[in-house]
C-alpha cells in the first residue's frame, strides 16, 4: 500500500509542479516578450516575474482553504481537486491571446490564471506529503515522505526538458509564435494520468482513525476551525516551518529560474545553456532527495537540514563564480551541486513538517507554514535577484541575499525540536 500511495503522490505532484515551473521558465524566456513587451529586456523580465510572484500570493490562501477541508473531509478528495484546478489553468494559458492581439487584456488574463495555479498548489503540497507520512511507518517516514518532494525536480525536469527540446528543434521565431504553447497544452494529458492514479489510493489511516475517535466521543466538544486551533496552540511550529523554508525556497528559485535570466541577459549566452544545466541538475536532484530523506531517518531531520542550509550559504558564492566563467560544463556543475545541497533541506522537509503538528491541524499547519514563507521567499527571489543584477551589474549582492536567507533557516532549525520517528497518533493523544 505504501508504495502505491507514494507513486500516486509522486505522479500527482510531478504534474502540479510541471505546470507551476513551466510558468517560471516561460516568464524568463517568452512572457517578457509576448505579454510584457518593453524596450529594456530586464524590465520586461521584471514584469513577467511579477506575475510569477503573484502566483505565490495565492498559495497561502490555497493552503488555508485546502487545509481546512483536508483536516475535516480527508486528504484524498482535496488532492483530486487541486490537480484539476492546476491542470485546467495551465491548459488555458496555452490558448491565451498575446499583447499584440488584445493589448492589456492579455497580461490580465495571464495573471488571473497564475492566481488559480498558486491557489491549487497551495493545497497540493500539504495533502500529498501528509497522505504518505500518515500511511508509512515512523522508522522510514523520512524516506517515504521525501518521494512526493521528488515531484518538484520531476516536474521541473519535465517542464525544462520540453522547453529545451522545442528550443533545439525550432527557430526562435517559431518558438515565440506558437511553439511555447505546446508544453502548456500537454498538461491536459498529464492531468488525466495523474487523476487516474490518484483516485486509486485509499484515504490516510491516521486521518480515518482520528475521525472515528471523534465520532465515538459521548459528549463531543464543538469543533473549532483548524486554522484557529493552529494559531492558538501551534504558532511556534508555524514560525519554525516558515523559517526552515527560507533558504530552501530562495536558493531553489535563484538556481532554477533566475539562472535563465542571468545566463541570457547577464552573460549573453544562449538560453539552451541555462536550460540544459537545469535539466541535468534536476535529474541529479531527483535521485538525491530520497537519499537525504533516508539519511534523516538515521541522523535526524535537524542535522540533515543544517547540512543543506550551511552548505548552501558557502556554495552560492562558488555558484555565481562558476556561472561567470561562461563555460557550459562549469555552469552545469554549479547548478547540480546547488540542487544537491538544496535536496538536503527539501528531502527531510515533508516528514519534518508533518511531525510538527497533530492530525486535527496537520494539513492546515504544514500547508500554512510552507506556503506563507513562499510569499516572502520563493515569490520574491527571482524579482529581487533580477533587480539586484539590474542595479549593481554584479552577482555578488545576489549571493549575499541568499546567504542571509540561509542564516534565517539555521536560526529556525536551532529552535526546532528533533521530530525523527515521532508516532503521529501518539502526537494526537499528548495534544502537541
Amino acid at each position: 500500500m505504501i508504495k502505491k500511495v507514494v507513486g500516486a503522490s509522486l505522479i500527482g505532484t510531478t504534474v502540479e509542479w510541471y505546470d507551476f515551473f513551466l510558468y517560471g521558465s516561460a516568464a524568463a524566456l517568452v512572457f517578457n516578450k509576448l505579454f510584457f513587451p518593453t524596450a529594456d529586456p530586464l524590465t520586461g523580465t521584471l514584469l513577467a516575474f511579477t506575475t510569477y510572484a503573484i502566483g505565490f500570493l495565492a498559495r497561502p490562501l490555497g493552503g488555508l482553504v485546502f487545509g481546512h477541508f483536508g483536516d475535516r473531509l480527508g486528504r484524498k478528495k482535496l488532492l483530486v481537486l487541486s490537480l484539476l484546478l492546476m491542470g485546467g489553468a495551465t491548459m488555458l494559458m496555452g490558448v491565451l491571446p498575446t499583447y499584440a492581439s488584445v493589448g492589456v487584456l492579455a497580461p490580465v488574463l495571464l495573471t488571473l490564471l497564475r492566481l488559480v495555479q498558486g491557489f491549487a498548489l497551495g493545497g497540493e503540497w500539504g495533502g500529498a506529503v501528509l497522505i504518505v507520512s500518515e500511511h508509512g511507518d515512523p522508522a522510514r517516514r523520512g524516506f517515504w515522505a521525501s518521494w512526493p518532494q521528488a515531484g518538484v525536480p520531476c516536474g521541473n525536469l519535465l517542464a525544462t526538458g520540453v522547453l529545451a527540446v522545442l528550443a533545439a528543434v525550432q527557430s526562435d521565431a517559431d518558438f515565440l509564435a506558437w511553439g511555447w504553447r505546446i508544453p502548456f497544452l500537454l498538461s491536459g494529458v498529464l492531468v488525466v494520468i495523474g487523476l487516474w492514479i490518484r483516485l486509486s489510493v485509499s484515504e490516510s489511516p491516521v486521518f480515518l482513525a482520528a475521525q472515528e475517535k471523534a465520532a465515538q466521543r459521548k459528549a463531543p466538544e464543538p469543533e473549532k476551525a483548524p486554522a484557529l486551533e493552529l494559531l492558538k496552540h501551534n504558532w511556534r511550529e508555524v514560525l519554525i516551518a516558515m523559517g526552515a523554508r527560507f533558504a530552501e525556497n530562495v536558493s531553489y528559485y535563484v538556481i532554477t529560474a533566475f539562472i535563465l535570466v542571468y545566463v541570457v541577459t547577464g552573460l549573453g549566452l544562449s538560453k539552451s545553456v541555462g536550460l540544459n544545466a537545469v535539466l541535468i541538475a534536476s535529474a541529479v536532484h531527483l535521485v538525491t532527495i530520497p537519499v537525504w530523506g533516508h539519511l534523516s531517518d538515521r541522523f535526524g531531520r535537524r542535522s540533515i537540514y543544517l547540512v543543506g542550509a550551511v552548505g548552501m550559504a558557502a556554495w552560492i558564492f562558488a555558484f555565481f563564480a562558476l556561472l561567470d566563467t561562461k563555460d557550459p560544463v562549469l555552469i552545469t556543475v554549479a547548478t547540480t551541486v546547488g540542487l544537491v545541497l538544496h535536496g538536503a533541506m527539501y528531502g527531510p522537509q515533508a516528514a519534518f513538517f508533518s511531525e510538527l503538528f497533530g492530525t486535527r491541524v496537520r494539513y492546515s499547519g504544514a500547508s500554512v507554514g510552507y506556503q506563507l514563507a513562499s510569499i516572502v521567499a520563493g515569490a520574491l527571489a527571482p524579482l529581487i535577484a533580477t533587480a539586484l543584477l539590474q542595479a549593481y551589474k554584479s552577482s555578488f549582492p545576489i549571493a549575499v541575499y541568499v546567504l542571509i536567507t540561509c542564516v534565517i533557516t539555521v536560526v529556525a532549525i536551532a529552535f526546532a525540536r528533533e521530530t525523527r520517528g515521532a508516532d503521529l497518533e501518539e502526537h494526537d493523544r499528548v495534544g502537541v
